[in-house]
């Protein structure tokens, strides 16, 4: 409320519907152009990533791997165990 000056009632429910406005336009232009899906399954493999204790080039070789292909918590665990064995 400080960083926004303190607004009166209605000056603050037209700053909260525009930031509504804002984030369903930010939504949209995902749908038509990456797509949120990508950058959910991007973050979504780093997180499966991070907890299978992957290397920095682990990482960047299951980034190319999944570059097209379907991310899930087995593939990319399927994927560094064939990794780490072909790569000892």
């Amino acid at each position: 409320m400080d960083i926004l000056g303190n607004p009166s009632a209605e000056k603050l429910m037209r700053i909260i519907a525009s930031v509504g406005l804002a984030q369903n336009f930010a939504a949209l232009r995902s749908l038509v152009t990456t797509g949120i899906q990508q950058g959910h399954m991007k973050m979504h493999m780093m997180n499966i990533l991070n907890h299978l204790q992957a290397s920095e080039l682990e990482c960047k070789e299951a980034m190319l791997y999944f570059n097209d292909k379907t991310v899930s918590f087995s593939a990319v665990r399927e994927f560094l165990d064939r990794y780490r064995v072909e790569n000892l």
